[in-house]
C-alpha cells in the first residue's frame, strides 16, 4: 500500500444542512477539496468520501460531503482525517520542501557529528517542530524545523543535522 499523507481533518458541523469544517493540511486546498473529488480517509472504512461542495467561511474551509444531510450526519464524520496515496501528489520545485513521512526515521546528528537521536514525529502547531527521541532514551526532544537549527536534510543519506544554540540539548 502507498504511503498516505494528511489533507485535512474533519472538524466539528458547521450549520444545519450537513457541511462541516474542515481543517486543512495541504498546500492547494481548492483542488483537492473540489467538487465531486473522492477523498479516502482514515480510518479507512469511513470512506472514501465525495465532496459534494466546499467554501470558505471566515477563513475555514467548510465542506458539504455527499450523504451527509444533515447535522447529525456531519458530526458523525467529525475526527475523520482526510488523505491522499504521497504518489499522487506533485514532487516540489523546492529542495527545502518535506513531506511529514520523509523526516520521520532521520537519524539526528549536531554539526560537530555528535549523535542526537532520531526524528519520530513532525508537529505543526504555528511552526513546524520535529520531535526527535533521544539516543538511547525514551526522552523526547522538540526542535524548531527552521533554516537556522536545521542546516542540512538529507533524505537519501538518512540524516538531518542540527545546529542547536546553547541548552537544547540539555537534559535537565
Amino acid at each position: 500500500m502507498a504511503e498516505r499523507i494528511v489533507i485535512g481533518r474533519i472538524g466539528r458541523p458547521h450549520g444545519v444542512r450537513g457541511d462541516s469544517t474542515v481543517d486543512v493540511r495541504t498546500d492547494d486546498p481548492d483542488l483537492r477539496f473540489a467538487p465531486g473529488t473522492e477523498i479516502a480517509t482514515d480510518p479507512e472504512d469511513a470512506g472514501p468520501l465525495t465532496v459534494e461542495r466546499a467554501r470558505w467561511h471566515s477563513g475555514r474551509l467548510v465542506v458539504r460531503f455527499a450523504g451527509a444531510d444533515d447535522r447529525d450526519a456531519a458530526d458523525a464524520l467529525r475526527g475523520i482525517w482526510l488523505v491522499v496515496d504521497a504518489d499522487d501528489i506533485p514532487a516540489s520545485d523546492d529542495p527545502d520542501d518535506f513531506h511529514d513521512a520523509q523526516l520521520v526515521g532521520l537519524a539526528v546528528r549536531t554539526v560537530d557529528g555528535t549523535d542526537v537521536g532520531e526524528v519520530t514525529e513532525v508537529r505543526h502547531h504555528g511552526q513546524d517542530l520535529l520531535v526527535i527521541r533521544r539516543a538511547g532514551s525514551r526522552e523526547e526532544l522538540l526542535v524548531p524545523f527552521v533554516a537556522a537549527l536545521v542546516p542540512e536534510v538529507d533524505v537519501p543519506g538518512g540524516r538531518l543535522v542540527i545546529d542547536p544554540p546553547p541548552g537544547l540539548l540539555d537534559e535537565d
